[in-house]
């Protein structure tokens, strides 16, 4: 396995996007938020909201995969 599956380089020209003003943003296919919307919010944070979500499982994997997934740095397995 490859250890870099996918390009890490951002076709996003970041100088242009953080030049922008507000006033430069268009806006105009982005409704209204109403304060009856924000009274109804709802705050989430994380993935799962619920443990019952997850199963704990044992699973076999080669070393390469298993080392794979340990340099993304992340703890997501």
């Amino acid at each position: 396995m490859k250890k870099e599956a996918t390009s890490n380089n951002s076709l996003t020209d970041w100088n242009r996007l953080n030049a922008l003003q507000d006033a430069d943003i268009d806006l105009t296919d982005c409704p209204e938020v109403t304060p009856e919307q924000f009274a109804k919010a709802v705050v989430r944070r994380g993935g799962l909201t619920s443990k019952t979500n997850k199963e704990q499982i044992t699973l076999r994997l080669d070393k390469d995969v298993l080392d794979w997934f340990k340099a993304q740095g992340q703890r997501l397995y």
